[in-house]
């Protein structure tokens, strides 16, 4: 996994509406960039609300709020739509990014193990530096506690 201090790897992926968006478009503004299992399932719908219901704050400290998993353009329009979500939702299909950030790993789950997102974010600063990194998230407090540390490091 990327650490505190590197350059936050650039990418080109689809968004829920099919737009092309790439991690250079954002300099100059904090990026919350956060990975996630899959679509709709209950804590992935618990973080991505809480994260809707907070976007104003988040915006109010020039922070943007990117998710990325592996599923599809449709299925995040459909996620989207379900929850009301206002911010962007990447398809990283390939993995290509989730690799990258390093955040594709076994997992495992009743004695299986497989390969999966683990789910992690990174705060990224406007000038495209990881300011921190969440290797373990606790989706109900997630955002309270990107807001908290957005605002010491701002």
């Amino acid at each position: 996994m990327l650490e505190k201090g590197a350059p936050a790897p650039d990418f080109n992926l689809l968004d829920q509406d099919g737009k092309t968006h790439n991690l250079a478009e954002y300099k100059g503004k904090w990026v919350v960039l956060y990975f996630y299992p899959k679509d709709d399932t209950p804590g992935c719908t618990t973080e991505a609300c809480n994260f809707r219901d907070n976007l104003p704050k988040f915006h109010g400290l020039d922070a943007e709020i990117i998710g990325i998993s592996k599923d599809s353009v449709q299925s995040h329009q459909k996620f989207a739509k379900k929850y009301d979500l206002p911010f962007i939702i990447l398809s990283d299909k390939d993995g290509k990014v989730c690799e990258l950030y390093g955040v594709w790993r076994e997992k495992s789950m009743y004695g299986k193990t497989y390969m999966g997102i683990v789910r992690s974010s990174f705060l990224i600063e406007p000038q495209g530096i990881i300011a921190k990194v969440y290797p373990k998230v606790n989706v109900k407090e997630h955002a309270d506690e990107l807001l908290r540390d957005l605002n010491d490091l701002k």
